[in-house]
């Protein structure tokens, strides 16, 4: 195996050896045999987190359905199906899942394990509708660890990081299908989401604010609202020509700016069913930019504004090496690793020009300006932050890292990335 590269192309993998397993009895044979080793899903990470310097597994053959259950409207899944796969199947048979994050190609393990998420004030991240999941461990041996576990390890493994095993099977909580729309505007004003921030993000299911941080504005709104019920009455889908100073776009937009709109989902209100509404970019097209680089931060809602002011004060470092910015709000969960864990969270995300050494250098000025609102970085992307102030940020963290070693005493699962900022091995 030679030169395997992640999604966006900035990180090459390091492990001599890949092997894409059919079934659980598979991993288990090669889990039992390794020293070390790690799971691969669509490599839509852009740093070291699911690398390892012996073995990788790709889970891209355990994509299937297992079985939808209607008494208690739960699915379970292989871990290494998609989003946009497992969302069609789904709402064929009338059901869906609360929420999706911007892209419907990421695995279904590798969104969880990382607290991936979408948008919307009462919708927690990914990994909040897991019921219960099954997982090879260390040793080979096979656990499934369940919500109904009351005092387990549940709330600790569901955002693993990898770090725990090879996660093989999902249960997740489904709602009911649902149809959507979803209207764009353009140039809000920075200065609305200080009298006006709950209205805005609270005004419908799903919100985005997009912005390049070239002047005090957002150049977009994403605004996606939920239909209540099947009959579509044509005037409840019409959209007010202004939203809070900003303007109804006439025409769909891609949130990059100079990229054309047909890649992303439909706008201009047309109706729809939920997972062809609430991802941002089409499952058979090229998501987002592209090659690309990116990073996230999380900060507590109730700091979201004066955050937005301090990354304002700094948008002339930020605008030349970026493609765009995205603004969301994220619900509070208990999940032990999760960015929201135990906070109404917003999310403050950078869709970067793939320029490393540039990019390197202005991170550490935002994480500065971030730094008072006690910012914590998403797992899965790029960020500067000390292993001891993330330390600080996660009050969780020590009973996790007791976790890891008593489902993985020997670090089998373990690589450069878990031993720097969980176990404070740098």
């Amino acid at each position: 195996m030679k030169n395997l590269r992640n999604w966006a192309g900035n990180y090459t993998f390091s492990a001599s050896e890949l092997h894409v397993p059919a079934s659980v009895e598979e991993i288990q044979e090669i889990v039992a045999h390794s020293r070390q080793i790690k799971v691969l899903g669509t490599r839509h990470s852009f740093n070291g987190i699911a690398d390892s310097t012996e073995k990788l597994i790709s889970l891209e053959k355990l994509n299937q359905v297992i079985a939808i259950d209607p008494v208690n409207h739960r699915d379970t899944v292989e871990a290494g199906i998609r989003y946009g796969e497992l969302c069609q199947y789904l709402n064929g048979y009338g059901y869906a899942i609360h929420n999706l994050a911007s892209l419907p190609h990421i695995t279904i393990a590798g969104a969880i394990a990382t607290a991936t998420h979408g948008s919307g004030d009462a919708n927690g991240n990914l990994a909040t509708i897991v019921h219960s999941l099954e997982m090879v461990k260390a040793d080979g041996d096979v656990v499934v660890l369940s919500r109904d576990d009351q005092g387990g390890d549940f709330a600790g493994a569901v955002v693993g990081l990898g770090g725990l095993g090879i996660v093989t099977k999902l249960t997740l909580d489904l709602v009911p299908a649902f149809q959507m729309t979803q209207h764009v505007y353009d140039n809000l004003p920075l200065a609305q989401l200080e009298t006006h921030f709950d209205d805005i993000f609270s005004s419908a299911y799903s919100v985005s604010l997009f912005a390049d941080w070239t002047n005090a504005s957002f150049n977009q709104v994403w605004v996606k609202r939920k239909l209540t019920d099947t009959t579509v009455d044509t005037t409840a889908l019409q959209a007010e020509p202004e939203f809070y100073g900003a303007v109804l776009a006439d025409v769909p937009r891609h949130p990059v700016p100079g990229y054309t709109g047909e890649n992303c989902s439909q706008q201009l209100g047309v109706p729809g069913p939920w997972h062809e509404r609430l991802a941002h970019f089409r499952m058979d097209f090229t998501p987002s930019a592209g090659e690309e680089l990116q990073s996230e931060y999380f900060v507590s809602r109730a700091d979201a504004y004066e955050a937005l002011c301090a990354l304002d004060r700094i948008r002339e470092h930020i605008s030349p090496l970026l493609f765009v910015s995205e603004v969301r709000t994220i619900a509070e969960d208990d999940l032990w690793m999760s960015p929201c864990y135990g906070q109404k969270s917003v999310a403050f995300h950078f869709t970067w020009k793939p320029d490393w050494e540039a990019v390197r250098h202005v991170l550490p000025l935002i994480e500065k300006q971030l730094e008072p609102f006690h910012a914590r970085p998403h797992w899965g992307k790029l960020f500067t932050m000390p292993p001891a102030r993330l330390a600080e940020l996660y009050q969780k963290l020590p009973d996790f890292q007791q976790l890891l070693h008593h489902y993985d005493p020997q670090g089998k699962f373990r690589n450069a990335f878990l031993h720097t900022y969980i176990m404070g091995d740098c």
